[in-house]
This record gives C-alpha cells, structure tokens and sequence, in this order.
C-alpha cells in the first residue's frame, strides 16, 4: 500500500483581537496545553508554543491530511471557546483574522523551538510589530501594511 511522506514544519504567529493583552500568566501555561491538545487531536505535532499577552507562536510539524488555515481555525476557536468558557477574563476573547505562517527545515527545529520558547526575553527588545514585520521580510512575504494585524501604539 502507498503511503504520503512529509517533511512540514510551520511556525504560526497570530494575534489576540484589538492586539489587547488578554492572555494573562495566570492560565498561559493552561492554554498552551490546551493549543497543543488541539494541534495533537489533528494529528500534527506541537514543537513549542508560547501564548504572549497580546499573540501567540506556535511551531508545529504538519499532517498532510490538514491545511495550515484549517488547523488555524480550529486552533483559534477552539482556544477562544475555552477562555471565554473558563471566565478567564471579563470581557469576550477573540483572536484576530488571519495568522502568519513561516516554513522551515528540519535543521532548523532546535533554533525554531528555542525562538518561541525565548519570547519574554525576546520582547524586551523588539514590539510584536517589529518582529512580525521582520518575520515577514525575512520569509519574502508579500505584505501590504494595510491588511497587517490592527497595531495599536
């Protein structure tokens, strides 16, 4: 019997609506495991994950049964439907539209896993903005300012 071999690894950036700091460090750590219950349910594996107060990184090595935007949505539902369902926070929580999405080789997952796992050090030296701008150009990614996650400063 034929089977499907890959190699995918993806490291996803995306944001809490209005970029408002609503992820507080009392229930980060919960859920990131919930994020990555989610990711494992579709059979991809969670490499690192770290829920920033205003976004979130996650690197993950893909199945090749599900498409990077479906396992987005069912990611970002699924963890809005259980902060809001948890009374984490007292104002309704919602992730922005849209998410980045930024390849990499399998060289290259020690270096992926240490950069989201690092992201408190990291932000003390460069904004959200900045990063993800520099992500973007990094990766080639044609982008126009406009249609960005809605950057308050």
């Amino acid at each position: 019997m034929a089977n499907t071999y890959t190699q995918l690894y993806i490291q996803f950036v995306f944001s809490v609506k209005g970029r408002k700091n609503m992820i507080h460090e009392s229930f980060r750590e919960e859920l990131e495991k919930v994020i990555c219950g989610i990711v494992d349910s579709y059979k991809c594996k969670t490499y690192a994950v770290y829920c920033n107060p205003d976004h979130t990184h996650i690197f993950v090595g893909m199945h090749p049964d599900i498409s990077p935007s479906k396992l987005m949505e069912q990611v970002k539902s699924g963890s809005s439907n259980w902060i809001n369902d948890k009374n984490f926070i007292s104002n309704k929580f919602n992730w922005q539209r849209g998410f980045g999405a930024f390849t990499y080789s399998k060289s290259h997952i020690d270096k992926v896993v240490k950069y989201v796992l690092n992201q408190p050090q990291h932000h003390k030296k460069q904004s959200f903005k900045e990063e993800y701008v520099l992500l973007l150009e990094k990766f080639e990614v044609d982008y126009e300012a406009g249609y960005l996650f809605e950057w308050y400063d």
